[in-house]
């Protein structure tokens, strides 16, 4: 008989379920009616279906659930296909958060807190955590000790509206504390810090620089960004001559800026790959027995600072 009963219920929640996946309305009253069993048994029905549906999304990442429509008094199926992360996905986000190490503890504490909590089922949020406590614990916050997110948004939002924007700038070759009006294009991450990309409009300030008549902009560190303003002033870069952040992003290494050029260098390390990840333009010119001819555009001394880290791997050829 128990097992009768079980078949039953099995039986009546796969048609329940059906209903609702063909978008019709369930009422309670009805249902039991139906079934001959009264509305608390339909009540576990739908709860059964939306753990079923919970544990789908948290497989699939499409979210369903079941929602009480009080117009047509009954239950239905709303198909959010919202994508939502998952737990593998989540701890490979915190672990690269980690790495990161671009932000204080107390920051880093908080972002990973918050995106566990809103990402992970409840039923998994202990084990995602566990797995990143060690790390977490013994995360090593930047020198500089900064909380810049809220300067870094408003950055965001004056680079979306084109705007001008006046900084004080701490300059650490000489020490000194530089004010700059700029046209910010881009923020950037490289290495532990976020970088501002901004053109400088004046041409006295920029006649002391490197490149005179740049087409890409200067580099500034947002945690060395002591004062920010910005200006109701809006600025305007014609379409073919905007900045392109992924193409930069190629070829800038350390973020130095500086002159276009071109590297040429043979490398007898053990990973290729590894040369070819590192710089993205890089190309590979020759190969004789494990020995590589690699070229590759980039821009400033930055390069230079890399290729002499890599020892006698590399030997520079041009």
């Amino acid at each position: 008989m128990k097992n009768e009963a079980k078949g039953d219920q099995i039986g009546r929640v796969l048609k329940i379920y059906a209903k609702l996946s063909d978008g019709y309305v369930v009422n309670k009253a009805e249902e039991a009616a139906l079934y001959g069993v009264n509305e608390r048994s339909i009540q576990r029905d739908i709860d059964h279906i939306r753990n079923f549906l919970d544990e789908e999304a948290e497989r699939t990442g499409i979210v369903n659930t079941i929602v009480y429509d009080r117009v047509e008094k009954g239950y239905r199926l709303e198909t959010l296909y919202q994508i939502r992360l998952q737990n593998s996905e989540v701890l490979a986000l915190c672990k690269i958060l980690l790495d990161s190490r671009a932000f204080t503890k107390e920051e880093m504490v908080a972002m990973l807190d918050k995106l566990i909590t809103c990402c992970v089922p409840e039923v998994n949020q202990k084990r995602v955590k566990d797995l990143i406590r060690n790390e977490e614990y013994h995360y090593v916050e930047p020198q500089h000790k900064t909380k810049f997110i809220e300067r870094m948004w408003d950055l965001g939002q004056a680079i979306s509206e084109s705007r001008y924007i006046e900084i004080d700038y701490y300059r650490t070759k000489d020490k000194q504390m530089v004010h700059r009006k700029l046209q910010p294009v881009a923020i950037m991450f490289s290495e532990y810090y976020f970088y501002l990309t901004a053109f400088i409009p004046d041409e006295e300030v920029r006649k002391d620089f490197d490149v005179l008549n740049d087409s890409f902009p200067t580099i500034y560190r947002i945690d060395r960004i002591k004062s920010l303003k910005v200006l109701e002033e809006r600025f305007y870069i014609p379409y073919s001559n905007r900045f392109e952040e992924g193409e930069f992003r190629k070829r800038i290494q350390f973020m130095y800026g500086g002159k276009l050029r071109k590297v040429t260098f043979r490398y007898t390390g053990t990973d290729i790959d590894a040369i070819l990840d590192r710089l993205p333009t890089a190309k590979i010119l020759d190969e004789d027995n494990g020995a590589y001819t690699v070229s590759a555009e980039v821009f400033g001394s930055g390069i230079d600072m890399w290729l002499r880290s890599q020892g006698s791997f590399i030997e520079l050829i041009q």
